[in-house]
C-alpha cells in the first residue's frame, strides 16, 4: 500500500458550479470540483444531517445494507486532463461467505459512500504528486461557513 496515500474529506465549500470537496492529509490538500448535488449530500454527511426521505446516496446506502454490502475502500487511482478517476470496492458479506467487488465510478459518488459507510479513502500515489496543494485556499475559508467540515 506504499503507492496509495490515505486521505480524509477536510471540507466542501460551494462554487458558482457546484462544490469544491477538498481532500488531503497533514502534509496537503487538493480539489475535485463536484456538481451541486452530489457537494450537497457530501455537506450533509459531514454536517450529519438527514432528510426526512432518502437522497440518492442514502438510497444506495440503503439498498447496500439491505443486501449486506459495505463500503470497504475507496481509490482515486488516476487523474487525465484534469479529471479524476476512482474505484469503489465493495464487501458483500452473506450468509454464504464474503467477496470484494471493485468498480469502477465517480470519485463524487465513491466519496458521498466512503463517508456514509466511514470507509478509507485512498490516492495513488503518483495521482497525490501530481495535484497542487489547496491547502491556502481551505485555510482562507471561514470556519463559520457551511461547507466546513466538523
Amino acid at each position: 500500500m506504499n503507492d496509495l496515500v490515505p486521505v480524509r474529506v477536510k471540507g466542501a465549500i460551494p462554487t458558482t458550479s457546484g462544490c469544491a470537496v477538498f481532500l488531503g492529509d497533514e502534509e496537503k490538500s487538493f480539489v475535485i470540483y463536484v456538481d451541486e448535488q452530489v457537494g450537497g449530500a457530501i455537506t450533509r454527511i459531514l454536517h450529519k444531517r438527514a432528510y426526512p426521505r432518502p437522497l440518492t446516496h442514502e438510497l444506495i446506502q440503503n439498498i447496500f445494507l439491505g443486501f449486506g454490502v459495505s463500503v470497504q475502500r475507496v481509490v482515486i487511482n488516476d487523474l487525465q486532463e484534469s479529471t479524476f478517476y476512482a474505484r469503489l470496492i465493495l464487501r458483500l458479506e452473506n450468509e454464504l461467505g464474503q467477496k470484494l467487488v471493485e468498480l469502477d465510478a465517480r470519485p463524487s459518488d465513491s466519496i458521498a459512500l466512503a463517508l456514509q459507510d466511514q470507509a478509507e479513502i485512498l490516492v495513488a500515489r503518483h495521482v497525490y504528486d501530481a495535484v497542487e496543494d489547496m491547502s491556502w485556499l481551505l485555510e482562507e475559508q471561514d470556519p463559520d461557513e457551511e461547507g466546513e467540515a466538523d
